[in-house]
């Protein structure tokens, strides 16, 4: 019988922001300061990493073609 199991073979990554080097670690990791960080987990309502990272790509390509 097949293990019916999936494992995702990309761990899924959380952003935690309650601590001041947690939220450098990250704003510096994804190139944002940590203000911007802290308004991308509001708008999302997500700590999941690749939401947050796909959010500021959305936004960085709004603000190149503005």
């Amino acid at each position: 019988m097949k293990n019916l199991i999936q494992t995702p073979s990309i761990k899924e990554e959380i952003i935690l922001l309650s601590e001041e080097t947690d939220r450098n670690y990250w704003a510096k990791r994804l190139g944002v300061s940590s203000e911007v960080l802290k308004s991308a987990v509001r708008a999302t309502r997500s700590i999941m990493l690749n939401q947050i990272t796909a959010y500021l790509n959305q936004q960085k390509k709004k603000i190149s073609i503005s």
